[in-house]
Formats: C-alpha cells, structure tokens, sequence
C-alpha cells in the first residue's frame, strides 16, 4: 500500500501542517532557530517513526508466538560524534524490552527490531524526487 502524507507551511514561521489519512498534526523549530515550538522538529519526527514502527513490530512479533513482553520502551538519538562519514548518520536506539522473556527471546526480539518497514527503508539505499507542480 502506497502511503502519503501532505504538508503544508503558512502564518507561524517554521510551523507546519501535517496530514495523513484522517490524522493531522504539527512539526515546528524550537524558539532559538526562530520557530515557535509548537511540534515536534522533523528530525525528532524521524526518529519517532522508527520507534514506533519498532515497538510495534516487537509487540506483533511477540503477540504471534504468545510471548510474555508487556512493554517495549525505545529512546532514539542522531550520534554526529560516531559519523564514520559525513554522508552517512548514526542512529542510537536503546530498546528496553519489559516482560518475563528467556534471553533467547530477547535476542529474537533484537533481531526481529531490524526488521521493522522503517528501519528497513532508514538501512537501504532512498531515492528522493522531488517534482514542481
């Protein structure tokens, strides 16, 4: 399924509308770049949706072989000081996996975490085009 989101940016500097689906919301800048701080920053939007799609993939994953995980806490961090590269970005994720789990269903876990859609798209190569309409 091809998802879509809009975006859209007038009135407040740096604020912006975001939709999808039935759903809106905003991403701004912080005050001491000039925006007002009404939202999230896109960067910090990118790393949410990698969170998300983690945690949701585990819960999943966990749910079909009626595994005992209760809750999956996930902090995300850009690491400019670990960049091998300037082209390449260094994401952090600390997964804290909540449940009676085995250790081998830890490590299960942690491998099935890399398999989530977005971090499958953040891992391999992106195309980006952008069109004028």
């Amino acid at each position: 399924m091809d998802q879509e989101v809009k975006v859209s940016i007038a009135g407040i500097p740096y604020q912006v509308s975001i939709e999808a689906r039935d759903h809106r919301w905003l991403a701004d800048e912080p005050n001491d770049v000039g925006g007002e701080d009404t939202g999230p920053q896109p960067g910090e939007i990118l790393l949410s949706s990698l969170g998300a799609c983690t945690a949701i993939t585990l819960k999943m994953y966990a749910a079909r072989k009626k595994w005992p995980l209760e809750d999956v806490q996930i902090e995300l961090r850009y690491n400019s000081e670990a960049k091998p590269d300037a082209n390449t970005t260094v994401i952090e994720s600390d997964i804290h996996l909540v449940g009676n789990l085995s250790e081998e269903q830890r490590a299960r876990l942690m491998q099935i975490a890399r398999n989530c859609p977005v971090h499958k798209i953040l891992s391999n190569p992106i195309s980006l085009v952008n069109k004028a309409v």
